[in-house]
Parts: C-alpha cells; structure tokens; sequence
C-alpha cells in the first residue's frame, strides 16, 4: 500500500508501487492541512493509475498542532528565513507517525506486507520524522504492536525508496516511471498556482531545474 498525499514523493511511490507489487491500495489522510490541494491531487493521482481501493480518512487533529501548515493564521516561512539546523515552523508534530499508525491499522486489516512512503533523508527541510533511525524505530514498533508481529512473527515493512535521493534523483526517477507531475502539488500555500517561495516551492524547483526537466504546475512565464 502507499500513503499518498498528492505531493511529488508520494507520487513516485505510487508510480513504482504500481511497477513493483500490484493491485496497490493507497491511503490519503486528511489531518487539517490548511488548503485540500494536495488532497485532490491525491484523487487524481489514484484515478490516473486506476487504483480502485483508495481510502481518504478524515482526522481533524489540525487544531490541536502547532503547525503553519495547519493554522491559516500563522505565516508561511519564505525559504532562507532560517538556520540550517533549526526545525521550521512547517514541521507538523507527530505527523508521520500519525500517518503510519493509520496505515500500519489499514496494512495489517488487509494483510498487506509493506507500506510505501515517500519520506526524504536529504531534501527533508529538518523534519524529525523524515531520518532513517525514525523508520528503523517504527519497524520495530509494528513488530511489537500488531498480531502479525506477536502471532504470525511476520513484520510489515516500510518501503521508503527515496530516502536518500535527491529531488533531482526524484524527478528523474519519475520521468522514468511516467509520473504525471502535473497531478502533484508541492506548495505549502494553497492558491492557483504554486507560491514559488516557500521551502517546498524552493526543493521542487530546484530538482526540476537539476534534472532538466519543466515541472508543469508552474506557469510558463515564471519557469523561464
């Protein structure tokens, strides 16, 4: 199964989940983001592949994090606003590993023996849930809290193959498997077109541009 957000990771794995083991399921978890872009690029994305068992679940936990990714009110921070090591303000608490219990419930339901997700150890603007010592921790965890783990001694794995690509690797990995990037939304503000300034802007335009590639969300006369 995949954890598809709508975003150009999750999109990727989806693309080889495709190629690696189907039928895929896809699971898309609407936590309060402040805008649903991503959500419905995450419609598209399993209606493009033909994914006939997508999940949306709906955990309206928005409120109680202190994220500017789930207050409208707070301000978006422009890239280079801040140090190298700090955490931004972007970071949502917990997030991923909300998201993993979710599938984790839905992979042992459906017996399914691995989880895709497009976390990122390289271009992960610091987020705490995006290093590999997470994954490794979590791993462990499902072996310990699930039935499969306890009973069966069978693990669920997590399958997160971009963890050390760049999002140049990325998007040319992409343009192999045929990833409609035009069905994938990046931007931490939800407007008509991508703000181009924000952290997730910044990574996104710059794998573009690295692989050679024109991302198709941006609008012609800004990508010149």
């Amino acid at each position: 199964m995949v954890l598809l957000s709508g975003g150009m990771d999750s999109a990727t794995c989806l693309g080889l989940a495709v190629r690696e083991s189907p039928p895929v399921h896809a699971l898309t978890v609407v936590y309060g983001q402040r805008h649903m872009r991503e959500i419905r690029c995450a419609r598209a994305l399993a209606g493009h592949y033909g994914i006939e068992k997508h999940s949306v679940l709906d955990i309206p936990i928005g409120p109680l994090l202190d994220s500017s990714l789930t207050d409208r009110h707070r301000p978006l921070p422009r890239a280079g606003k801040r140090g190298r090591t700090a955490i931004p303000s972007t970071y949502v608490p917990a997030r991923n590993t909300l998201l993993l219990a979710a599938a984790l419930g839905y992979a042992e339901s459906h017996r399914l023996a691995r989880i895709y997700l497009g976390v990122n150890a390289i271009d992960y603007s610091g987020y705490p849930d995006c290093r590999p010592e997470y994954l490794r921790a979590f791993e462990r965890l499902a072996r310990l809290a699930t039935r499969v783990g306890v009973e069966e001694h069978r693990s669920i794995h997590l399958r997160a193959p971009l963890l050390r690509k760049s999002k140049a690797d990325i998007v040319r990995w992409g343009e192999r498997l045929g990833v409609p990037w035009r069905l994938t939304w990046s931007c931490y503000a939800g407007g008509a077109e991508p703000c181009g300034v924000c952290d997730s802007c910044r990574l996104r335009a710059l794998g573009f541009r690295e692989a050679g590639v024109r991302d198709p969300t941006v609008p012609t006369d800004r990508a010149a």
